[in-house]
């Protein structure tokens, strides 16, 4: 298990509202196209990360995480298994409180390593499927 429901809620409802998309373009037909716009639908502020940096839902985008010159809270990672233990890396060099590897993204030697800092994690989840559960 990757997450508990105690995790989950933490980072959805306390953690904060500045989330990182990471792997966020403007591509309608990509995952983190429509989880970012139920972040927003929720009141979450997103921060489209990506290597082009595009403006995505009226949003600035950074190429990087280390680029974006403000705090993020969670960064939501829809990269390939293999290159998000490098993203899980960089959220916590740069003082991220969570990490959300969406379904289907998981390393467990990352989450192992995020949870050690401190940080919380969740795997393999997806935050527009559990913020309705939330109530």
């Amino acid at each position: 298990m990757y997450a508990d429901a105690e995790t989950i809620r933490r980072i959805l409802t306390v953690t904060g509202d500045t989330w990182a998309v990471v792997g966020l373009s403007n591509n309608e037909r990509r995952a983190a196209y429509g989880v970012a716009d139920v972040l927003q639908r929720y009141g979450k502020r997103i921060v489209p990360v990506h290597p082009k940096a595009e403006t995505v839902h009226g949003e600035k985008g950074y190429a990087s995480l280390s680029e974006i010159p403000f705090p993020v809270d969670v960064v939501d990672v829809f990269v390939n298994s293999g290159l998000a233990g490098a993203v899980a890396d960089e959220a916590v060099g740069v003082g991220a409180k969570a990490v959300w590897f969406q379904l289907g993204v998981i390393d467990e030697e990352a989450y192992a390593r995020t949870t050690a800092a401190g940080v919380d994690m969740v795997m393999d989840r997806c935050p527009a499927i559990e913020i309705p559960r939330l109530g």
